[in-house]
């Protein structure tokens, strides 16, 4: 299958940066269908490691129900594509590299306003995250989405017969377009360059709670897998949410207390996986699994 932008403007754009322009070579086919049942590791594994690290993702692709990769991106100052889930460095579990508190303009720093070789002096890890318990205390570093994925591959290759999904946000928001991350084409055209670049298109799917980014994915990059997030606070039914959007995403991805028999069966009427989030427990995992949902988005996936 070939991933080609319906517009050549774009795709050119798509090819700044890369010095080989291989956007189309040939993906890791075996097991490129959906999982029949997508098992997903929230931010790697982040109750057990420093989320949306390396390290988390390994220990996720060790256990072996798991068969997706969930992951959070942002844009750094030179348009790089870095995992990491918030607008800012969260002093909670970021630290400097020799695990001294930040300080100053370091103090919850917008990722946007660093560029990728400054964000090399924090550690996401040595410190520890206070709600994760469980979370092992090891220096870790903000990784590129392209140095995951290659790592994310060849781990996977020594462990597996088969290759893993991705699921990969979008963080964005039309409030913070320019201040915190680039506009929606952008963000979503510098992901897409890597996804593509790398060769997981067939096993990749984009997320957002930022509608514009996946209502432009489905329409430049037709062939990519769509999920749209929706929080606990909705009130909108699947058909509104649906038009509102339009056109229909492959997964809807809701609050997991959102989910019922009702939410599932409407899903399946409009044609949609569905796939929760952030499912903690084993009698919650137990539950949605009863009403025949289509995955769970875990930050335990141990627990699978």
């Amino acid at each position: 299958m070939s991933f080609i932008k319906k517009s050549a403007f774009p795709l050119l754009l798509v090819c700044i940066g890369i010095s080989s322009c291989n956007l189309f070579k040939p993906t890791m086919t075996q097991n490129a269908t959906f999982p029949e049942f997508s098992y997903e590791g929230h931010r790697g594994a982040r109750g057990l490691y420093p989320e949306n690290s390396i390290g988390a993702m390994k220990l996720a692709i060790d256990l072996p129900k798991v068969t997706t990769l969930e992951m959070d991106c942002h844009i750094t100052k030179d348009k790089k594509v870095v995992v990491y889930h918030d607008d800012n460095l969260n002093p909670k579990f970021v630290t400097y590299t020799n695990g001294n508190e930040l300080k100053g303009k370091d103090n919850k720093g917008l990722i946007y306003s660093y560029t990728w070789e400054q964000l090399g002096q924090f550690d996401l890890g040595l410190k520890g995250n206070v709600d994760f318990p469980e979370q092992k205390k090891v220096s870790t570093h903000i990784a590129l989405l392209a140095d995951l994925i290659d790592e994310a591959e060849a781990y996977t290759k020594k462990k597996r017969k088969t290759p893993m999904f991705y699921n990969i946000e979008t963080k964005s928001s039309e409030k913070k377009d320019h201040k915190a991350h680039p506009g929606p084409q952008e963000f979503s055209d510098l992901v897409l360059q890597v996804v593509l670049e790398k060769g997981i298109a067939e096993r990749t799917v984009i997320q957002s709670f930022d509608k514009r980014t996946i209502q432009y994915i489905n329409k430049t990059y037709p062939q990519i897998k769509t999920s749209y997030l929706i929080g606990g606070g909705n009130k909108k039914s699947l058909e509104q949410l649906v038009e509102e959007l339009g056109f229909t995403p492959f997964i809807i991805s809701p609050y997991y207390k959102l989910v019922n028999e009702k939410f599932v069966d409407d899903a399946r009427k409009l044609g949609m996986k569905v796939v929760p989030w952030t499912v903690n427990t084993k009698e919650e995992i137990q539950a949605l699994e009863a009403l025949k949902v289509d995955g769970i988005i875990s930050d335990y996936p141990n627990l699978f």
